[in-house]
Parts: C-alpha cells; sequence; structure tokens
C-alpha cells in the first residue's frame, strides 16, 4: 500500500498561514513581530529544505527504511515475519496509533540529541537562530539534519512497522510542529496536560537561561515530563528568542554553516586529542578552560 506524506499538502497551508500571520500582526500594533530580511531568510531555508528533502526522502524511506523492513521482516511462507517471532504490522488503525507514539518517542530523543550534541547541534541551531518567533521561523530549518535523521527512526521498520507507515507518521509529526511556531494561541487548560503546545514550544526557542533546552516533545509532552526536560511557560516573564551566539546575519549560507566553522575554531584551541574531541561531540558550551559554559552549568549558576 502506497501513501503520500501530508507535507505534499502542507507546504501552501504553510505559505498561507505565514502570509496570513503577518498580515495579521502588521494591522494589529505587533508590527515586530516579523522582519522582512530574516523572513527572507527563512523562506529561502524553507525552500531549500523543501527540495532537498524529496531526495533524502527517497534514501530514507525507499532504501534505508526498505532494507531495514526487509532484514529484520523476511517473507516466510507468503507471511512478513519479525525476526523476534511475530507477524509484521498492518494498517489497522491502532497501528496507526502506536506507530505515531513510537514515532514521538523517537522525535523526543532526535530532537534532545540535536541540543545535547554540538555537532549535531549545529545543524540544527539553524532553526534557532532567529529572534523572532513566528510561522515563519517553522520553515527555517537546517539542510543538514535531514541526513542524518531517518537514522534515528531506523528501528520502527526494524520492530515490523511498515516503511511508508512511518514516512507518513513522520510527516504528520512536522505538520504539527510547525503551528506550534506562533504566539497568538494562549494557554489551552486541559489539553496543556497532555500535548505539546504553542507556549512550551515558546519556552523551547527562549534563550532566557531557565528555558533552555527545555521541551523537546514533537506532539506529546509525557516525554520531557518522564526524562526531566519539561518547563510550563511564566507568562511574567519576558521571553528573548533565538540563541546566545547568533550568527548575526541574514546570509543563508552564514546561517547554514557558522557554527560549524566555530566548532572548527575550538578544535584548534588545544592540542589534546580529547578536548577536540569534546568541542565536536560534547554538549554545545563545552570548553577545556570553563572559557565557555554548558546549558547545565548556566541553569546551575542560576540557582545558586
Amino acid at each position: 500500500m502506497n501513501f503520500t506524506n501530508p507535507l505534499v499538502y502542507g507546504v501552501p497551508f504553510f505559505l498561507a498561514l505565514i502570509l496570513l500571520e503577518y498580515t495579521y500582526s502588521k494591522s494589529h500594533n505587533n508590527k515586530k513581530l516579523y522582519h522582512l530580511k530574516d523572513l527572507g531568510s527563512s523562506l529561502f531555508m524553507g525552500v531549500g529544505s523543501a527540495i532537498i528533502a524529496p531526495l533524502i526522502k527517497t534514501i530514507s524511506a525507499i532504501v534505508i527504511f526498505n532494507f531495514i523492513f526487509e532484514i529484520f521482516n523476511p517473507e516466510i511462507n507468503g507471511v512478513r515475519t519479525n525476526i523476534m517471532g511475530w507477524e509484521s504490522f498492518g494498517y489497522a488503525w491502532y497501528i496507526w496509533i502506536a506507530c505515531q507514539i513510537l514515532d514521538d518517542f523517537t522525535y523526543y530523543w532526535f530532537h534532545r540529541q540535536n541540543h545535547m550534541v554540538r555537532f549535531l547541534w549545529a545543524a540544527h541551531i539553524v532553526h534557532h537562530s532567529s529572534d523572532n518567533y513566528n510561522l515563519g521561523t517553522a520553515v527555517r530549518n537546517g539542510w543538514f539534519t535531514i541526513l542524518y535523521k531517518p537514522l534515528f527512526y531506523m528501528w520502527i521498520p526494524a520492530l515490523g512497522f511498515r516503511p511508508e507507515m512511518v514516512v507518513v507518521c513522520l510527516g504528520i509529526e512536522a505538520l504539527w510542529q510547525f503551528q506550534l511556531h506562533t504566539k497568538y494561541i494562549p494557554k489551552m487548560g486541559f489539553i496543556e496536560k497532555i500535548f505539546n503546545t504553542h507556549t512550551m514550544h515558546q519556552v523551547h526557542h527562549a534563550k532566557n537561561v531557565e528555558y533552555m533546552d527545555k521541551n523537546h516533545g514533537g506532539f506529546l509532552n509525557i516525554f520531557d515530563k518522564i526524562f526531566g526536560s519539561w518547563k510550563e511557560l511564566d507568562e511574567t516573564v519576558a521571553i528573548e528568542y533565538g540563541v546566545t551566539h547568533a550568527p548575526d546575519s541574514y546570509n543563508p549560507w552564514v546561517i547554514l554553516t557558522h557554527e560549524y566553522k566555530d566548532i572548527w575554531n575550538d578544535t584548534k584551541k588545544s592540542k589534546n586529542w580529547y578536548h577536540k574531541f569534546m568541542y565536536i561531540f560534547g554538549p554545545p558550551g563545552w570548553s577545556h578552560d570553563n572559557s565557555t559554559q554548558t546549558v547545565k552549568q548556566m541553569q546551575l549558576a542560576l540557582k545558586k
């Protein structure tokens, strides 16, 4: 059975909603919500992702996911059977729900590692590099993230979920993530207890020290709560959006690559190979001489 990635239909709505929010902000005394040069950079990178993603999808869905599915779910007497002994999963409604939850669990750890490992952060920082929080920022995605993201999801088809099902769930996750990037939706009562909402994602995009590296969830917030990374929005605290070491440029190539350049420069600060390794694969902000601090170090200092 073949399915189409929901993002194929989502792109026109993304552009329409960005235009709607932009127009609404300009006519309702919130003229600073959008900065045209910043929006231009975000849209350029969004268009680039839209071009690159289908090419990577061909590799991830057709090659990687199918390869993993075939290896772990061989056909035995005409029936796809997982190597653990159960029959590979079909398309029943409850299988779809299970796949979406596993997708969300995977997204949580994929997203969290993007903040914990500097080499991955170098790709993900693109999404956080704008000082603005709006639907335009939602499409400001790093192009290099697409190259390794499928590797986090390989275990799902290995369990017996159909590769095309995993791709659809990935698309649904992305649709939910897009609409979170607006300040016009307030807290939503009971929904906040289950789902990752707009105010929670505002926390995620803040560079306030107490908010950094929080709320990594996709459409659920349960994994943040279980693994200690959840934080509620304090509406009495003014949010500052962006990153502590911004690219300070509207040039898309600078935005896409500036952290890689910083990593390279940092590796030259010490001849010790462990230090070099940590500058690449340690947490962002790690330094051998404490000249810079990680988020954990900054948050511990804030509590003192």
